[in-house]
């Protein structure tokens, strides 16, 4: 084991920081567990477990496996020390200078691997939150491998670019993912080793010459692997009306509504966006929710 002690010189608000990058309450490689977060990550180094505690600005951090010296020093990244909101304006919401004003800890987090953020991503395309983590949990169980040092409860770290390659389409199936999210996974992996050597400047870009990843998954992930400050989720089924109705009181919105409303902020919209999140307030429901079409039973 290694271990790390960072002062931030402010607030650390793991939850409210981190949180994207779980992926449901049983996601085998992100927990939440007695006040301290623990990731099963695929670093470049090699596998590692890296689990955080934070008491006021003082964030203790404890690693293990071959790439623990690489997520030690990546935790101040990793909690946004680089992720100024000083400039942000929300003083005409009132309900988001609360939020914020509530909140001195949060930060856009950045984790610095891709296909960490990708993969799961993908799985998300086009189904519900509950297919797509269902899909991430097999993936994990069935070809990750276990987490280094002694985690609370068994975790996993996902399987490499070659093996994603590697499992054949049966499995897939098995697991509820379809012939074109299949075949997103497998293009990126295929190319893995550039999308990781992506920059703040370009990860946008490369991540759109994948096939398959669109505007939307892009935007996933560039918010999770560089805290990217202005990368909207345009598409996603969701946050549209949660914006739109945070900002105009509406039900329901558009993507280019939500655009329009998120303009005077452009450069930091990515930084409404999760306050407006954070709320909790969502937007009103209407109707039956969507019944899926389980896949794995055709």
């Amino acid at each position: 084991m290694t271990a790390l002690v960072w002062d931030a010189g402010r607030p650390v608000d793991l939850r409210a920081t981190l949180m994207p990058l779980v992926r449901g309450k049983g996601d085998p490689s992100h927990r939440f567990l007695d006040g301290r977060f623990w990731w099963a990550a695929a670093a470049p180094d090699g596998a590692a477990t890296l689990a955080l505690s934070v008491h006021g600005s003082v964030v203790s951090a404890n690693a293990w496996g071959p790439g623990a010296d690489w997520v030690l020093a990546r935790v101040p990244v990793l909690l946004g020390a680089d992720d100024d909101w000083t400039g942000l304006d929300v003083t005409a919401y009132p309900e988001l200078v609360r939020e914020q004003r509530a909140r001195p800890g949060m930060r856009l987090c950045a984790t610095g691997l891709v296909m960490d953020s990708l993969v799961p991503a993908v799985l998300e395309q086009k189904v519900t939150g509950m297919e797509a983590r269902r899909a991430w949990r097999a993936m994990l169980h069935w070809y990750g491998t276990p987490a280094p040092g002694p985690t609370p409860v068994p975790m996993r770290v996902a399987p490499s670019a070659q093996t994603l390659l590697d499992i054949p389409t049966w499995d897939w199936h098995r697991m509820g993912v379809d012939i074109k999210r299949q075949a997103t996974i497998r293009a990126a992996a295929s190319v893995a080793h550039r999308l990781e050597e992506s920059t703040a400047e370009n990860v946008l870009t490369r991540l759109r010459v994948v096939p398959g990843v669109g505007e939307w998954t892009a935007a996933e992930v560039a918010q999770r692997v560089i805290g990217h400050p202005d990368a909207v989720s345009v598409g996603d089924y969701h946050v549209k009306n949660w914006v739109v109705h945070a900002l105009t009181g509406r039900a329901r919105g558009t993507d280019a509504e939500m655009v329009q409303l998120l303009e005077p902020w452009a450069g930091q919209r990515q930084r409404v966006v999760r306050l407006i999140e954070l709320t909790g307030r969502g937007a009103p429901r209407f109707g039956p929710r969507f019944a899926p079409t389980d896949i794995r039973a055709i």
